[in-house]
């Protein structure tokens, strides 16, 4: 019997379809594994909108937080030495960081226009004060330096610590209203009147001895006419004359002299002159790698000076090793970073000579503290920004910080990414739209 074919012009029968249980997996694309992989991720991570915000937000809050761990830790020794209560210095500090955290939600909120209008009476201000620093029965001496006024109690003001807030605003809003006018490109007009106004405040600071302070002035000013753009003969011409001036206040003081012979130093010398920077050496090389444990510094105990204060780094690496000085020194890095790019993408003159003049003042002030712990720089007697121990300090910078939030958010893209992280914006805008089936249909 014969076997019937498939009729003439029919389909063969197409064998049945075997439905894949799991997808195998893609191939990765080329270029997205391996180091350079890594390299091209985190720099389109780099390049989103919002890595500034987050930097300057998130870097200076942890800086904050761990500084007031370290000031806990750090001073309860000398509080009990001074016959106060183990965390009288930590209270006062807790109190300045939230008086600050207050400022900063205000300079992040400041418009700009109102920010160029307080910048004259800020200086204004901070002129007055620091000429009150000097009338006798008013300005009280620490340490040698007369640069302090009292308020009653144990509460003190630094006028000095308002001057560098003052001289950022002040110059910024100078720079911005001569760059619409394109009057920057005249040299006079680049100097005048910023340098002469600088000088007067460095004048004012050192008559009271500050020298620490002047070094950080004179590094604002150097980065704002940096950021103008002024050409590199006068801007050598103008680090020349500082430099100059600061060589000669420090050979007619016989202290000055004395710290700057300490650099390296690892004896305490005739005399112990060197007490201090030998011994913040002696803390950081106690700490190690990982370091002694929280609270369980040595130095602390009446050997280091102002463990609190100037050499609270020291304390920090005696106390949380090279892991935790790193992760102070990265913090600050990427604060620093946050702030350059804020003032590199700005299209608004005053914004971008602000943004350079906080970022450089932060920067220059942290170096010089950090420098001096280390025994590469001199003392001079500066404390770690939104780290240290100092209202005085702490306030100030905490509204430098706000202003550098509110930069960060008027960036090109920020806006409309903070926007889209709204929650009724993302669930509108995320939300599919599905056409309502009547029941039972599938």
């Amino acid at each position: 019997m014969a076997l019937r074919g498939p009729s003439a012009g029919s389909r063969p029968a197409r064998p049945p379809r075997v439905r894949a249980t799991a997808r195998s997996p893609r191939p990765p694309r080329r270029g997205t594994t391996g180091p350079r992989g890594l390299y091209l991720r985190a720099r389109k991570a780099w390049d989103r909108p919002l890595t500034a915000y987050y930097l300057i937000l998130g870097g200076s809050l942890l800086i904050l937080v761990l500084g007031l761990v370290m000031v806990y830790s750090a001073s309860q020794i000398k509080a009990l030495q001074s016959g106060l209560a183990p965390s009288y210095f930590f209270r006062k500090q807790l109190l300045a960081a939230a008086i600050g955290s207050v400022l900063l939600l205000a300079a992040a909120r400041t418009p700009v226009r109102l920010l160029r209008t307080l910048a004259y009476p800020l200086l204004a201000g901070s002129v007055f004060l620091l000429c009150l620093v000097q009338v006798p029965g008013i300005g009280e001496t620490i340490n040698g330096n007369t640069n302090w006024i009292s308020l009653g109690g144990p509460f003190q003001l630094q006028p000095s610590e308002f001057a560098k807030l003052a001289l950022v605003l002040w110059g910024a809003d100078l720079l911005a209203r001569k760059q619409v006018k394109r009057l920057l490109l005249q040299w006079k007009h680049l100097l005048v009147p910023l340098v002469p106004v600088t000088f007067l405040l460095l004048g004012l600071i050192m008559l009271g001895g500050d020298m620490g302070t002047t070094v950080v002035l004179t590094a604002v000013l150097l980065g704002l006419l940096w950021v103008a753009g002024a050409p590199t003969k006068l801007f050598t011409a103008v680090f020349g004359v500082t430099a100059a001036l600061a060589i000669l206040f420090i050979k007619t003081s016989a202290n000055r002299m004395s710290r700057l012979a300490c650099i390296g130093a690892t004896d305490p010398g005739t005399n112990d002159q060197c007490w201090q920077a030998v011994h913040g050496i002696y803390a950081l090389a106690n700490g190690g790698w990982f370091g002694a444990g929280l609270g369980a510094s040595v130095e602390k105990w009446g050997e280091l000076p102002e463990p609190h204060t100037d050499f609270i780094f020291a304390i920090t690496g005696e106390e949380l090793g090279l892991a935790g000085t790193l992760s102070v020194l990265a913090l600050f890095a990427a604060l620093g970073y946050a702030g350059i790019r804020v003032a590199g993408r700005t299209e608004d003159p005053f914004v971008r000579y602000a943004a350079g003049g906080v970022t450089t003042w932060i920067m220059a002030q942290a170096t010089v503290n950090i420098g001096a712990v280390l025994g590469l720089l001199p003392i001079a007697g500066v404390p770690l920004p939104l780290f240290s121990y100092g209202g005085s300090a702490l306030l100030p910078t905490m509204f430098a910080v706000g202003l550098l939030i509110a930069f960060a958010r008027d960036e090109p893209g920020a806006r409309a990414a903070l926007a889209m992280r709204q929650p009724g914006v993302r669930w509108k805008t995320m939300r599919r739209r599905v056409k309502k089936r009547p029941s039972g249909e599938r």
